[in-house]
């Protein structure tokens, strides 16, 4: 991976002062629900950088920037909110106006004449970058980058790129998964944890989380196990609410999840156990139930990505962030979790930060019995997003 992504989302998140600057603004770390300045970091940003001048960029009163949802993020506070909170965080950090922001939402990835629709009405609006945030939109989010080559196209949480004009981002997020996972083994009273999960062991981006979780609460709990229910879907309420329902009703008492609305976390709270959240911090609405939530940081990325293109400066290189890069993380644990657990999660960030724990380290054994990995090395970051289609030895799948 190239390294300008890296170095501007190191700058912006760092509070670093470039040069050539003319006003400052906040950095709201608006996934962890903080508020004040507990929340906020202060930077200084280009108005009109002197790279722009010299490398061809787009000056920011003539950038207007797209945006593809999956659903409508004023409702809920997960997959789709925590992207356009990064939206709403990149428009901040750059000073852009509502005018130069398109966003299209409730767009089924699963509907390539819808997606292209989308991206073709952004397009015909004047976007001069594209964000096309869901798995399912990828395939078509290529073929549109062929066929506009002047316009620039970033797809979130998939693999595919040309190295022109359309990368991929997505982020270390088993990072976080891990230490959520030593929380919910510290917390456990049944030794029966619940995922809700959108997809199954052929999607790596949500087979990678969970197995990462349960590397997780193996480290601490290694009598756990880990009941995996399927929905099959990025965004299906319904779905959601009975696979939660499902893995209550077997005595978990601790819900995590990989989909994109709160009830698992509602849920939790309902029956007087706890749950893990996802996406953004989702101790709002099971203030209750919630231990920590896996949050997203997304405004890292859309900041540093549009700035590049203001720049002159996109190449077309892949980003992949983890929570040295402040993209991933775990929100502050509630009060009410076990003692000792948020000791055992500052030890384990530690060795996670310094890259003394890569967590998919070692011989790995599969809950089919298969071995995976080496002894004295770590998966890299290309199987885990690619080819992780395998659980750990203590998942089991609730069909």
């Amino acid at each position: 991976m190239k390294k300008v992504f890296k170095k501007l989302a190191a700058l912006l998140i760092s509070c670093m002062m470039l040069t050539g600057c003319s006003s400052a603004v906040q950095i709201d770390d608006y996934a962890s629900n903080l508020t004040g300045n507990s929340g906020t970091q202060q930077v200084q940003l280009n108005q009109e950088s002197q790279s722009q001048k010299d490398s061809g960029g787009i000056s920011k009163d003539k950038i207007k920037v797209g945006v593809i949802h999956l659903s409508d993020p004023a409702e809920g506070s997960g997959y789709t909110y925590t992207h356009d909170l990064g939206i709403q965080g990149m428009q901040q950090n750059l000073g852009l106006s509502d005018d130069q922001i398109v966003r299209k939402i409730n767009i089924p990835d699963s509907d390539a004449d819808a997606t292209r629709k989308a991206i073709q009405e952004c397009i015909d609006e004047g976007c001069n970058i594209i964000f096309t945030t869901c798995w399912g939109y990828m395939e078509t989010t290529a073929q549109m980058a062929e066929e506009y080559p002047g316009v620039y196209f970033s797809h979130g949480t998939g693999y595919m790129s040309n190295g022109k004009n359309f990368n991929n981002y997505f982020g270390r997020i088993y990072q976080a998964r891990y230490l959520s996972g030593i929380v919910a083994g510290m917390n456990t009273k049944t030794n029966k944890i619940g995922y809700v999960a959108a997809m199954g062991s052929d999607n790596s981006e949500v087979t990678g989380g969970i197995d990462a979780f349960a590397l997780g609460i193996y480290s601490v709990n290694p009598d756990a196990k880990v009941y995996v229910k399927v929905t099959n879907s990025w965004y299906d309420p319904e779905a959601e609410k009975q696979a939660a329902e499902t893995l209550l009703d077997m005595g978990c008492d601790v819900i995590a999840q990989h989909c994109d609305t709160s009830y698992p976390q509602t849920l939790a709270q309902d029956r007087g156990v706890y749950g893990i959240g996802y996406n953004s911090d989702m101790s709002k609405e099971a203030p209750d139930a919630c231990l920590c939530s896996v949050i997203w940081n997304w405004s890292a990325y859309y900041t540093s990505a549009v700035q590049s293109i203001i720049d002159g400066t996109w190449d077309g290189s892949n980003y992949y962030g983890g929570m040295n890069e402040n993209l991933v993380g775990i929100t502050e644990l509630a009060d009410f979790c076990a003692e000792g657990t948020a000791d055992r999660v500052k030890e384990a960030k530690k060795q996670i930060m310094s890259g003394e724990l890569g967590v998919f380290d070692g011989v790995i054994e599969t809950n089919t019995g298969d071995m995976i990995g080496e002894a004295g090395k770590t998966l890299d970051d290309a199987t885990i997003t690619g080819a992780v289609n395998w659980y750990f030895k203590t998942v089991n799948v609730v069909e």
